[in-house]
């Protein structure tokens, strides 16, 4: 579904993404561990490739709007929309971009709440709601656009630790229901519950990559011990 080939990402003379290169099939979960600053965000690549579903993130023609309307995004501080209620929040890009029938988007809208716990929250402002909430709306509007691979930016980082599970219960369930996903995070159990695959980036590159069960039990690379041993 995903394929990044020899990426590359320079910040004046800091190399931030440096010749990586990594598959990620369909139905399967990639879990990115490792130092904050290691080379995750959203960014034009200086050298290399990516593409989705064989199509190439492109900045020129109409490939990085396709591209980017068939990813669903959840980052670290929700981003929802602070006047619009949980609903609207859903409910707009559909419509817009889409062009979707409100009445149509309006019931999987519902639906989705209700996958993610938050029937009864659709009429409540952002403001209105903790922030596990808030994150599990986050995660229903990307899901509202019926994406092809979810993107997670490190989704729990901001949360208190009695709101994390919550959020974590709903990405394992759309991990059991086959969605392909990529997610940067800290949270090493849910890595080796839910990962087919673990990649550690430092300074830039991927110093190593496996499943799970190999990874966490025995890591190859020194440095990848070394991380372990200070987050395990």
């Amino acid at each position: 579904m995903i394929r990044v080939e020899h990426a590359s990402k320079r910040f004046a003379a800091h190399l931030a993404v440096d010749d990586v290169s990594f598959h990620v099939p369909v139905s399967t979960v990639t879990v990115l561990i490792g130092p904050s600053g290691s080379g995750n965000g959203l960014e034009r690549l200086d050298g290399g490739k990516i593409l989705l579903d064989g199509v190439p993130l492109s900045p020129r023609g109409g490939d990085l709007a396709r591209v980017r309307g068939e990813t669903g995004m959840v980052f670290q501080q929700f981003n929802l929309f602070p006047h619009l209620r949980v609903l609207e929040n859903l409910t707009l890009a559909p419509q817009l971009v889409r062009r979707r029938s409100a009445e149509t988007v309006r019931e999987e809208a519902q639906a989705l709440l209700a996958k993610v716990g938050l029937a009864d929250k659709a009429a409540r402002f952002p403001s209105q709601l903790s922030g596990g909430e808030q994150q599990r709306v986050a995660i229903a509007r990307a899901l509202c656009m019926k994406p092809k691979v979810m993107l997670f930016d490190e989704p729990t980082s901001s949360l208190d630790p009695e709101m994390i599970q919550d959020v974590l219960e709903v990405m394992k369930f759309l991990a059991a229901e086959g969605m392909t996903m990529v997610v940067a995070t800290h949270e090493m159990g849910f890595a080796r519950e839910v990962a087919h695959q673990v990649l550690f980036l430092d300074r830039g590159r991927v110093v190593e990559a496996g499943p799970p069960v190999q990874f966490f039990a025995q890591p190859r690379e020194k440095r990848t011990r070394a991380f372990l041993a200070k987050v395990l």
